[in-house]
């Protein structure tokens, strides 16, 4: 497995994509002239930088939400009837 990017954009590929793919088809690629290779480092740069944005759109993991005070305030009641419970 190779990492390429695209240094030239098309209908299909956009200018700076990332792609991880065979060694067979990253060569081919790379010899159309469209892509080069790159470092597996700056492809996971790439791929963990939208699962980071991911996780702050969810309001269930943003303090000061509704959704997470909703979320927090369920928890914590039954973490209370559960203490209570268990001390009878």
């Amino acid at each position: 497995m190779k990492c390429i990017k695209a240094i030239k954009g098309t209908k299909h590929i956009e200018l700076g994509e990332i792609r991880r793919v065979d060694n067979e088809e990253a060569d081919l690629k790379v010899g159309s002239g469209y892509w080069k290779f790159i470092p597996k480092v700056e492809w996971k740069e790439a791929t963990r930088k939208q699962v980071e944005s991911v996780r702050e759109t969810n309001p269930a993991n943003v303090e000061g939400t509704k959704e997470f005070n909703e979320a927090n305030s369920q928890t914590i009641a039954q973490k209370q009837l559960n203490k209570k419970k268990k001390s009878k």
